[in-house]
């Protein structure tokens, strides 16, 4: 219940960009009291700013979120997508699993596979593996700066090219209309190239709101990969006929 209550409240703030704890207090039906304590959790956390009287969402100029932010963002449909992309996946596959919040939720979905093994970037991810009894493989690497959530490097590289997997999934920031996938994190994209190039299905991870932008830094196109695995039919935001197949 305390987790949903903070989620509610961050997805409001997020619409409004501002909200005082009375207002949140009358649209969620929990005391004031309550708000200002989830706010103060949010807080810690780096996912909101507080103000007087209410909260705002942490998105300052030089403000990168943080992988507890991302996992708050569209959340239901991540766990969608998620889902969804169980289907490309069978017993016995070995995958590879980036450190995106999106391929974090498909380890929430392993559990009734059998004999899978998987290799990850992902910190959390890592974490999450290990508690559903998932066989998990850390890449190791280097802690990326900016994103405390992923290891990044040459150690983690050199470790992907060891395996061949069965399937990659991976997500990023925007995907462009001519089919351009982009992120805003730069020492992550090799990793991400690596575990793309020592893969056989290629599957990226979108919710539909990342369609239509551009990040700063580039990845691959649609060329490059398999499957998009998405919340709804996104086949009319291309610009080209030509298009991976898409699961939603």
């Amino acid at each position: 219940m305390s987790d949903i209550q903070e989620k509610e409240i961050l997805t409001l703030i997020q619409d409004k960009q501002v909200l005082t704890v009375e207002e949140l207090s009358k649209t969620l039906y929990i005391s004031p009291s309550t708000v200002r304590r989830k706010l103060q959790k949010l807080q810690n956390k780096g996912l909101v700013i507080r103000t007087r009287g209410g909260a705002k969402i942490n998105d300052a100029s030089n403000f990168l979120p943080s992988f507890s932010f991302r996992t708050h963002q569209n959340s239901l449909e991540k766990k969608k997508i998620a889902l969804s992309a169980t289907k490309l996946i069978k017993n016995g596959d070995v995958i590879f699993l980036d450190g995106s919040t999106s391929a974090f939720f498909i380890g929430e979905y392993l559990a009734g596979f059998k004999d899978i093994k998987v290799i990850t970037n992902g910190i959390d991810t890592l974490s999450l593996l290990a508690k559903n009894g998932i066989l998990a493989y850390s890449t190791g690497g280097v802690i990326l700066k900016n994103n405390n959530s992923v290891l990044v490097g040459e150690h983690a590289i050199s470790m992907i090219e060891k395996y061949h997997a069965d399937v990659t999934f991976f997500s990023a920031a925007s995907i462009t209309a001519d089919g351009k996938i982009y992120d805003i994190f730069e020492e992550e994209n090799p990793v991400r190239l690596a575990m793309l190039k020592n893969s056989t299905k290629k599957v990226f991870l979108s919710d539909s709101t990342k369609f239509g932008k551009i990040s700063p830094y580039y990845i691959c196109t649609v060329n490059d990969i398999d499957y998009i695995v998405t919340d709804k039919d996104v086949s009319n935001s291309f610009t080209f006929d030509k298009i991976p197949e898409i699961v939603y």
